[in-house]
């Protein structure tokens, strides 16, 4: 869901960023397909270290029903300060930037992994296309 605004001739343009190109925003697909890399590859290592079974049924599954989730959250936390990114970001050319510039530091990448498990936040956007997880947290997620 987008919020359109007529003031804004293309997103991030309130953020003094550029239409396209390096440093402007991540476009949805770009980001869909790198949240897609973090979790097939959150639900490999949970399958290979916590064994993780995703065709259990729910009574068989027991806690490891939640291991890609907080596999996927701990690369986020890990990843997202240290290289700005996570490795489907990476991969597909994207950066987590603080708005206004700067280091994201610890703290935020908290409350956006947070956010982004939850979902619903992720999924509702402002006109610049930034989740509700990002702007929570004071982030915009950039191609590179």
């Amino acid at each position: 869901m987008t919020d359109a605004s007529p003031s804004n001739s293309y997103p991030g343009e309130r953020l003094g960023l550029p239409a396209s190109g390096s440093g402007s925003i991540a476009r949805p697909g770009r980001r869909i397909a790198a949240l897609a890399i973090d979790y097939v590859a959150s639900t490999i290592v949970a399958m290979a270290f916590f064994g993780y079974n995703q065709f259990a049924l729910p009574s068989e599954a027991g806690a490891t029903q939640f291991a890609p989730m907080l596999v996927f959250a701990a690369v986020n936390v890990l990843f997202l300060p240290t290289l700005g990114g996570t490795p489907g970001h990476r991969l597909l050319g994207l950066r987590l930037h603080l708005v206004g510039g700067g280091w994201v530091g610890p703290w935020r990448p908290i409350v956006r992994t947070v956010l982004l498990c939850i979902v619903i936040p992720a999924v509702v956007w402002d006109a610049d296309q930034r989740g509700l997880h990002d702007k929570a947290a004071g982030t915009v997620l950039l191609r590179a």
